[in-house]
């Protein structure tokens, strides 16, 4: 069995309104977020995966979505958790052997998510 950890940027905005601290108010993040892949190498290639696929998929599925944009556009309670849980949703069964999504919002702090606890 084989990890792989990819690792992306997106710049983007959003407020959390159901919270009444500071971040209640519209501000920005320079997000960090890994995806981690597991699974066993194809025998012929000694591949799992191809890093560029990788790339590609999370690129389409997420990036093009989130990067310079308003969260809240299409996330109803941006919080960090509800982000990774976003970005599992637009992943799964795009990316073979996904088993978490890893974000920060700042340099930090990090959630982790791993997907349903079903799942676990």
């Amino acid at each position: 069995m084989h990890q792989i950890e990819a690792e992306f940027t997106f710049a983007a905005a959003h407020r959390l309104p159901r919270y009444s601290g500071k971040c209640f108010n519209l501000h920005g993040h320079n997000y960090r977020f890994q995806v981690v892949l597991r699974g066993d190498p194809d025998p012929y290639s000694g591949i799992f995966v191809d890093f560029t696929e990788v790339e590609e998929l999370v690129k389409e599925h997420v990036l093009d979505r989130v990067d310079h944009t308003n969260l809240n556009d299409f996330i109803e309670n941006p919080t960090a958790e509800n982000i990774a849980s976003w970005m599992w949703h637009r992943l799964e069964g795009k990316l073979p052997g996904l088993v978490e999504i890893r974000l920060w919002e700042i340099p930090t702090s990090c959630v982790v998510y791993r997907g349903p606890l079903g799942k676990w």
